[in-house]
């Protein structure tokens, strides 16, 4: 909104101080009513100050408008005096501010700050001399308002009649520039001209150059349009040239790649499902023009089609020696994955004809789960694809999407066939218990029908909208833990676990596979590095602490590379042996102690085994008592399970108190205190029971726990103990610290078999049925003493308390 008259309403001479108001984006000329929106506190004071005092502010454009704190030399110099009018405060803590801009001006001085920009500003002189250039100026915009009002439609009648009307050479210019989208820094050049010919000639050269680009604009308009006309002429001229080369005989491109397209479909082996459908589709094809879009949706569903392997097989090798040749070649152990291929083999060679297995390999990263399914391929004579289900959390990623979406693709099951060429390959579904839910559906529902042999020879992709037979193709699906994967998935595989490895296992692993793999990738020879058995021990004791070798092949890898870098500076003649003494020397300090267990047997203090996706672990638990009042204090981020189970151990001692010497009451003038070291590890599950029975009970009766010494197994309330899970793990982790014996449940004496023979030899395990014979044989007895009285034998008996404090002495 222009003032017409504000140039002659200015009152006031000379220097004058008033606040300044940095501008974002826009320059303010003389003439013009603008609302302002102000958020800064620095604008917003200088806007108050302003209305307190003569309503006079000084507007100035910042040089750079993403600038949200301006320093005076961010600001350009000249600007507008303007006279604000209004103030309005917005309800997001804004200022809506109505100015006036009255005149030009020029900050000469910076005054002291106030919380506020305060300028000395001196008003720019428009005198001038009325000349013919000046007329002729003045006639040109006249006219060259008048193109760009025509072509610009945001310029009303209204201001067209405005502009002509004004004959001021200066108020012409502030008029015009108001109306005009150029650049904010030839804007600001117009307010720093003071010649009047100069600001005239400005003001006509940017109006001709906004003239020239809305003409460009125009004539882009008009040639999108006609080139509209000309794609719509195009299609009617093709169709009737479809029509003559129908009459003639004649073809086109599109027509020659349809024929293309037909010969490979006669050449196709397709089932008859697939064959009648693309026959449709391609009908449907041959009715379409080239550049209909619905011709390249149904050209893409043909190309689908006859890119899958529906009845391409690879020929299997069904020689069982051979077989097992290869397996054993590329792993180590790994005794039951490889005994059920050689089963799945054998029975192929007697039937020719079985589905395909879906086996489930279960255990701890870097095991081989997934290099041992590329194994089965190779052994087999199949193709290989993996699929990482890792992060899946959409329905459509298995099934595919429906056509009438763009951009539908069929799911990842039927992608990957394509890709392995075979409709009979050795398909890894890697990381399946990685998977999760969201609002697009859950994964593993869909993968409910892949997955199973009485069903998979239909699978019905989204996509392709046709039966499939996935019930050739071997999956192998590989998990850490089968925690995250749903029962029903579960029901339909046949689950191998693949537990840790032992220390002697991990040594031939190193030995046969590890060790060559890394000396080719570090570009070594044999010659330039050996590594002694005592030396690969003690990466696996000392450097690593993992179920797999993943860590251990990291090791090895890191003294290739420094024994690299000593042949690259001495020559390639340099051998390294790698022995325990210069292992250091590669791998720095030890990062894991080995078979460190307590120096001495304790009190409070005993040792349980648990079970990780990473494998067995050692589980130190400590029991301390105190003066209190019954309080069972749980510490060590233990879960609901855990603590469960801690107060059905606390249970059974009372219930054993009389037997155990400890008065009837003694838990009431108590606290007991038991924890869990490594209180960022968070821990659950119910076969710690009787280890915290055990530290309890040793804390109690002041009797020492044997060092060598670890236990598993879940208590009821009678001391009943119940079987575990993941016993192998467990014995291997007590194998693996040194642990001499290790007591478990009698239930479990059926796992037995699945533990190494090697391990056997070194650890003892003792069957147990009852938490009274795992105190008999957790604690150290004098000779001759009995740990539990006779019935009705009950003895005095003074609780052993903290030094100093009153004893509790049973009568």
């Amino acid at each position: 909104m222009f003032k017409k008259n504000a140039l002659e309403n200015f009152s006031g001479q000379g220097k004058k101080q008033v606040p300044l108001l940095p501008l974002r984006d826009i320059v303010v000329f003389p003439g013009m009513v603008v609302p302002l929106f102000v958020g800064r506190e620095k604008s917003i004071d200088a806007l108050k100050h302003a209305l307190s005092q003569e309503k006079e502010i000084f507007l100035a454009t910042q040089k750079n408008a993403k600038m949200d704190e301006p320093s005076l030399r961010d600001i350009y110099s000249f600007g507008t005096l303007a006279a604000v009018l209004q103030l309005l405060k917005m309800p997001d803590g804004t200022v809506k501010a109505l100015v006036e801009a009255k005149a030009r001006g020029k900050i000469k001085n910076y005054l002291p700050d106030l919380g506020f920009f305060m300028v000395e500003v001196e008003k720019t002189a428009e005198h001038y001399e009325p000349t013919p250039k000046i007329e002729a100026l003045v006639r040109s915009i006249h006219s060259s308002f008048e193109s760009y009002a025509e072509l610009n439609q945001k310029i009303g009648d209204d201001v067209a009649d405005i502009v002509a009307s004004t004959l001021d050479p200066f108020q012409l210019v502030y008029t015009v520039a108001g109306h005009l989208t150029a650049k904010i820094r030839e804007k600001q050049a117009l307010l720093e001209i003071e010649d009047v010919e100069g600001i005239l000639e400005k003001l006509y050269k940017i109006l001709t150059a906004e003239i020239d680009i809305l003409q460009l604009e125009e004539n882009l308009r008009h040639r999108v349009k006609k080139q509209m006309e000309k794609t719509q002429k195009n299609y009617y001229l093709n169709e009737q040239m479809r029509a003559i080369q129908k009459e003639m005989g004649t073809q086109d491109d599109f027509a020659s790649e349809l024929k293309d397209l037909e010969k490979k479909i006669k050449n196709k082996n397709l089932p008859k499902d697939a064959a009648a459908k693309v026959r449709q589709e391609f009908k449907k094809l041959k009715t379409m023009t080239s550049m209909s879009a619905e011709a390249s949706v149904v050209r893409n569903y043909i190309d689908w089609i006859l890119s899958l392997p529906w009845l391409t097989k690879t020929k299997d090798k069904l020689n069982i020696q051979e077989a097992e040749v290869i397996l054993e070649e590329d792993h180590y152990g790994l005794s039951k994955p490889k005994e059920r291929i050689v089963e799945y083999l054998a029975v192929q060679n007697l039937t020719r004809k079985i589905k395909g297995p879906i086996l489930c390999f279960v255990g701890p990263p870097g095991v081989g789960k997934t290099s041992l399914a590329k194994s089965v391929a190779r052994s087999l004579g199949r193709n290989f694809i993996r699929l990482s289900l890792g992060g899946v959390r959409d329905e459509a990623e298995i099934r595919g999407h429906r056509r009438t979406y763009i951009g539908a693709m069929p799911g990842k099951i039927i992608q990957y066939l394509k890709r392995a060429k075979s409709n009979n390959p050795v398909f890894c579904l890697d990381e399946v218990d990685k998977m999760s839910t969201d609002f697009r559906g859950d994964p593993s529902a869909a993968l409910l029908e892949v997955l199973d042999p009485e069903q998979n020879y239909a699978f019905n992709d989204h996509y392709l909208d046709l039966d499939y037979n996935l019930s050739e193709i071997l999956f192998i699906t590989t998990a850490n833990d089968l925690v995250g994967v749903p029962p029903a998935l579960q029901d339909r595989m046949e689950v191998i676990r693949l537990p840790g490895y032992t220390e002697i296992e991990k040594l031939h692993i190193a030995k046969r596979f590890l060790i060559k793999k890394q000396i080719q990738q570090n570009g070594l020879s044999e010659d330039n590095i050996a590594f002694s058995d005592q030396a690969i021990l003690s990466i696996i004791r000392h450097y690593t602490k993992e179920a797999g070798v993943r860590n251990l092949e990291r090791e090895i890898a890191a003294v290739c590379r420094k024994v690299a870098k000593e042949v690259a500076q001495k020559g390639k003649s340099t051998k390294a042996r790698i022995s325990t003494n210069s292992l250091h020397r590669y791998l720095g300090v030890y990062k894991f102690e080995f078979g460190k267990t307590e120096e001495k047997d304790q009190i409070g203090l005993a040792t349980g085994l648990a079970w990780t996706s990473v494998g067995g672990e050692l589980l130190h638990i400590e029991a301390t008592i105190m003066p209190g009042k019954g309080n069972l204090e749980l510490t060590g981020t233990l879960g609901d399970v855990m603590k469960e189970s801690a107060k059905a151990a606390l249970s059974y001692v009372r219930s054993r108190a009389r037997r155990l010497g400890l008065p009837d009451d003694f838990y009431e003038k108590v606290d007991i205190h038991v924890h869990v070291p490594e209180g960022g590890t968070p821990k659950d599950g119910p076969s710690a029971g009787i280890t915290v029975a055990t530290a309890i009970a040793s804390a109690l009766l002041r009797k020492p726990v044997k060092r060598n010494l670890a236990m598993t197994g879940e208590i009821t309330l009678r001391g009943r103990i119940l079987p575990i899970g993941g016993l192998k793990e467990k014995i291997i982790a007590a194998h693996r610290v040194g642990i001499g014996r290790v007591l478990i449940p009698q239930e479990n004496k059926k796992d037995i078999e699945e533990i190494p023979a090697k391990v056997l030899k070194k650890v003892e395990l003792v069957l147990v049925d009852h938490m009274d014979g795992v105190l008999k044989e957790a604690f150290i007895l004098v000779e001759g003493e009995e740990l539990f009285l006779p019935e009705g034998g009950f003895q005095p008996f003074t609780l052993p308390i903290e030094e100093g404090k009153p004893e509790i002495t049973a009568h």
